[in-house]
């Protein structure tokens, strides 16, 4: 219960309590937007002091604002359905709110400056709430090669070896090591040897969109016609002729099809670390890297560099060909909820179902 005689200040989202002249009558509440609002003797439960301090954040309007929406609300120039679309903000986007107007919000998120309908996000405690779930914790590594070891110790035996500026989802983290997910499971790592950052999601105005769906769509176009020369040339080859695809169901595109079918033939051969070579070895970015290069694609030998390839699409609607990204580690979907890849030096390449029997962090489509 917050008792009459004490301050109640809100600063950066925090409430702190402290104490004031023993014969004061009002309890006062000061925010960090410079607004005041009293409350009487009477106010002393804790259900009336949790309703006061609503209505005042709602009053005030500052600090954090979090998107519920189960894909995106528009953000548009004025507090009406009439005003012009001047971004997206998708769901869990994080931002700030100046303002209520007519039961819209004045957004900050990213590069984007607008209204959106109050009822879409959330503002206040609930927003504070919900920062630690929107955002997601990485460790970029800075060393050449990264030893991911079972304990949270420098002597416990090593899970797995990431190699330099890969990016891993962080699962846990003590005051010298944080767990993070690889192929091999989750493991642990020293902070010496990774940086750390918090990723939020942000709207993406009008420009941004339009610029990212024209870059999209030329990288798109220009693998489409590499890959049609490539399957000229090689017409009557194993790699267009190789049916061990375990089956896509009929959707997809000619060429996705074809990169399937083409990496599911390398399943059984080993697991090299550093490796490019579907025969004799490759790790699972240099597979994904060569198979795609039969295709003549070129693609980044990293599976956190790969989240950026091509375009953007849901795990919903993986087509056979798509790249399936995670933390430290890629594959290539073959349709039927399974994907092909080079796993570990125990098991090889080899098919896994289902697609997201680990988190995905993206699927990129690159015809």
């Amino acid at each position: 219960m917050i008792k009459k005689g004490f301050l109640l200040c809100l600063a950066a989202g925090m409430f702190v309590v402290a104490p004031m002249q023993a014969d004061a009558a009002q309890i006062s509440l000061a925010l960090s937007g410079g607004i005041t609002a009293s409350l009487d003797e009477s106010v002393t439960s804790d259900d009336e002091m949790a309703d006061v301090l609503d209505a005042v954040v709602k009053d005030n309007y500052t600090g954090l604002c979090i998107a519920q929406v189960s894909d995106y609300v528009n953000v548009r120039s004025e507090s009406s359905e009439d005003g012009e679309i001047i971004g997206k903000l998708f769901d869990k986007s994080v931002g700030t709110v100046e303002k209520q107007e007519n039961g819209w919000y004045l957004i900050n998120s990213g590069n984007v400056h607008g209204y959106v309908k109050s009822e879409y996000v959330v503002i206040g405690p609930d927003a504070e709430a919900l920062a630690e779930e929107v955002g997601t914790r990485m460790a970029v590594v800075t060393t050449e090669t990264l030893r991911v070891r079972m304990e949270a110790t420098t002597d416990s035996p090593i899970l797995g070896l990431i190699p330099q500026e890969e990016e891993l989802v962080v699962k846990d983290e003590t005051e010298d090591f944080v767990k993070v997910s690889i192929e091999e499971g989750d493991g642990w790592v020293s902070k010496d040897y990774v940086d750390l950052r918090t990723d939020y999601v942000y709207a993406e105005s009008k420009e941004e969109e339009e610029a990212r769906l024209e870059k999209e769509e030329e990288a798109r176009l220009a693998a489409q016609k590499a890959a049609a020369a490539k399957i000229k040339s090689s017409s009557g080859s194993k790699a267009s002729q190789s049916s061990d695809v375990i089956g896509s169901g009929g959707g997809g595109s000619a060429s996705g099809n074809a990169v399937a079918s083409f990496a599911s033939q390398f399943v059984g051969n080993p697991y090299v670390y550093g490796g490019t070579s579907l025969t004799n070895g490759a790790d699972c970015s240099g597979f994904v890297m060569s198979v795609y290069s039969n295709f003549g694609v070129g693609l980044p030998h990293s599976s956190s560099a790969l989240r950026s390839a091509g375009y953007g699409v849901s795990l919903a609607d993986a087509q056979p060909g798509d790249i399936i990204c995670y933390s430290g580690h890629v594959g290539i979907y073959v349709g039927n909820n399974t994907i092909v890849h080079a796993s570990t030096a125990a098991t090889g390449i080899k098919y896994t179902s289902p697609a997201n029997y680990k988190d995905v962090l993206a699927v990129r489509r690159i015809f």
